[in-house]
């Protein structure tokens, strides 16, 4: 029908108009007017809705998982200039490769999102997929339909591949965590982790509420690399506005020292500056290393920082009882984001620092939500400034605040305490501990408040009548939360000793206590002594240990949740153990497994399973989109493997 495809490159034109060049030609109810005809023509003939309809940019049903896509040419990432000099070694490097006194480059500002692929055949949008380990990332096709500014028809019928960063503006990824809140689920740490988690949800119509947009900085087209962003926008693609071409790195460095002081003011997280050589035949002669091109690299600024005041300082109760002072902030914005509070760590930071109420300090976030101190600027004192001093007394319970000697932190011992009781059990909920679905801060908060449950294993007794008359909750919310607690019955024995809470107890050391105690019953009766020996436990882990099981009110809980049906021992598999001595880290996406199975099927195997990369590591299995885990197993030089690599060993 004609009607049809009129409309279809109407709106595909005015989507161009506002998304791509900021000029949008009419109103948003006019928009939604030329919309709704369209989604109702296409009720009245279904068999005339095609892909590159606007209506399908959020379509089909949930995926079971993501495909792997192969990239054409690989996605490199880009080297560090972490200063001036850097940049500097960088131009000669280029300069005598080329041979030539002074370089044409194009300045950049670096976004911190997801870097990602889109492949375009005859104008229209065919796959697009994550930057993943540079050969191969993931099919997330559906989810990228659902970023308006990527245009599912280009304005020509031409094949292309372009490469973007999508990203999360600041305004929404504070609205994105305020709504996350208020549900109860854990918060995103930053934009960047937002956009991620954001386009690697099996669901488009997730990825689809969540406002992403994109700046593409590649397109496989001739002439310079400027000129082909040009022509991409043309094609109707949206980039940056403030690239510069830059006559010699003089002016590259004017640039960088310009946009270090407005950042700040930018809607979106930017971390540096990429800088690139210009001339797409000179960009082919400089070539590439395994890791990066030779003709680009990316100049980080410092972590932002801000002047600010602490109005007051109070302090929070953590799960094991940890009272952290966290600083009362006169609100400042900082990194696009405005921030009323600061952790102070510690008492002793507290001392080392000089801070005191009512000092002016510097603050600063380093990719993290909640900034912290930096330093007191002295020179800007007043007189009026007061010492802080650690309450004796829980501001929550008014139990005593102990400190023990050596350590830098102070606890409430009162192990009844309101507060941690709620950290307790949001640990023992976490997607690394138990991974209860549902059950986040918000809905725990309530639980406490209302004394529906007084401890984790009070989550297994709970009842769908008595949770559907919490806020914001209804029956069906109710039974899937009851479900999600049932299900989490049978979780790996190691998931429970880490979701126990024990002090100084992470993921890796209850998986060393799991295998040595493959029954509750033997970790309780172990002694300190005897804990002590175990490779990679040491004295205050090993007293950590012991200290929980000899309380009586832990004995009691493990008791109720023995007659809860949670699984108490460990169902390790007997048989062959092919990777007995090996270390393994595992970083990025996996297909096949999650990573906890993943983990939980080397430990299986008689290896070890790590969170962090040492010289000691055997392997790194580097799935889609490694992180900082893949960058430092390159620089020790540790083994990296696929994930195809690590199920042959383990199959």
């Amino acid at each position: 029908m004609d009607k049809i495809e009129k409309l279809k490159k109407l709106i595909h034109h005015h989507d161009y108009l506002y998304y791509v060049l900021d000029k949008p030609e009419i109103s948003d109810q006019a928009y939604d007017k030329l919309f709704r005809e369209l989604k109702e023509l296409e009720k009245k003939h279904p068999e005339l809705i095609t892909p590159d309809s606007p209506t399908q940019r959020v379509g089909g049903v949930p995926l079971k998982k993501f495909n792997s896509y192969k990239h054409k040419k690989p996605l490199l990432s880009l080297d560090n200039a972490m200063d001036e000099e850097e940049l500097m070694d960088f131009d000669q490097r280029v300069r005598e490769g080329l041979g030539k006194d002074k370089i044409e480059y194009v300045a950049e500002l670096k976004m911190d999102g997801l870097a990602v692929s889109l492949h375009y055949k005859k104008g229209k949008f065919e796959v697009g997929s994550t930057r993943g380990d540079g050969k191969s990332g993931e099919d997330i096709t559906h989810n990228l339909k659902t970023i308006k500014s990527i245009p599912i028809v280009l304005n020509e019928p031409i094949d292309i591949e372009v490469r973007g960063e999508a990203y999360l503006p600041y305004a929404d990824f504070v609205k994105v965590n305020e709504d996350r809140n208020e549900k109860g689920e854990n918060l995103f740490a930053n934009p960047r982790n937002a956009a991620a988690g954001s386009l690697r949800q099996l669901d488009p119509k997730i990825t689809a509420s969540r406002p992403l947009d994109i700046f593409i900085y590649y397109a496989h087209t001739p002439g310079s690399h400027y000129e082909a962003l040009q022509k991409a926008k043309k094609l109707g693609f949206k980039i940056n506005p403030n690239i510069k071409v830059c006559t010699g790195i003089e002016e590259v460095k004017q640039y960088i020292k310009d946009w270090d002081t407005r950042r700040e003011k930018l809607d979106y997280e930017i971390d540096g500056i990429v800088v690139k050589v210009n001339d797409l035949k000179a960009q082919e002669k400089l070539g590439a290393t395994g890791h990066h091109p030779r003709w680009a690299i990316a100049f980080k600024y410092p972590p932002m920082q801000a002047e600010t005041i602490i109005e007051d300082i109070y302090v929070q109760v953590g799960r094991t009882g940890a009272i952290t002072p966290v600083a009362k902030l006169k609100p400042v914005h900082l990194a696009g984001v405005t921030v009323s509070r600061a952790t102070l760590h510690n008492e002793d930071e507290i001392k080392r620092k000089g801070i005191k109420v009512k000092d002016k300090v510097k603050v600063q976030r380093a990719g993290e939500v909640i900034p912290e101190v930096v330093e007191v600027i002295k020179s800007k004192r007043t007189g009026h400034e007061k010492e802080f001093h650690m309450p004796k007394k829980c501001p929550i319970c008014g139990g005593d605040i102990h400190r023990a000697e050596g350590e830098a932190v102070a606890r409430c011992t009162n192990a009844g305490c309101p507060a941690q009781v709620k950290e307790r059990i949001r640990h023992f909920c976490t997607r690394e501990a138990m991974d209860i679905e549902h059950v986040g801060p918000a809905v725990v908060n309530q639980l406490v408040i209302k004394n529906l449950i007084k401890d984790v294993a009070d989550l297994y007794s709970l009842k769908p009548e008595k949770l559907s008359k919490l806020e914001r909750m209804g029956d069906k919310s109710a039974q899937n939360i009851i479900a999600a607690i049932n299900n989490s019955k049978d979780r790996p024995f190691e998931r429970l000793v880490y979701a126990l809470g024990i002090r100084l107890v992470g993921k890796h050391v209850a998986a060393v206590l799991a295998q040595h105690y493959p029954k509750i019953e033997q970790l309780m009766k172990a002694k300190e002594e005897e804990l002590s020996k175990i490779h990679e436990i040491g004295p205050k882990v090993a007293d950590s240990v012991a200290t929980f099981f000899k309380e009586k009110e832990n004995q009691h809980l493990i008791e109720k949740l023995r007659k809860a049906g949670i699984t108490l021992v460990s169902k390790a598999k007997k048989g062959p153990k092919p990777l007995a001595g090996k270390s393994f880290v595992f970083t990025g996406g996996m297909e096949k497994y999650t990573r906890p199975a993943a983990e939980q099927l080397v430990r299986d195997l008689g290896g070890m399973s790590h969170s962090s990369v040492s010289k000691n590591t055997d392997y790194v299995v580097a799935g889609t989109d490694p992180g900082s885990k893949y960058e430092k197993a390159k620089k020790l030089g540790v083994k990296i493997i696929s994930e195809a690599e690590f199920i042959k060993m383990v199959i």
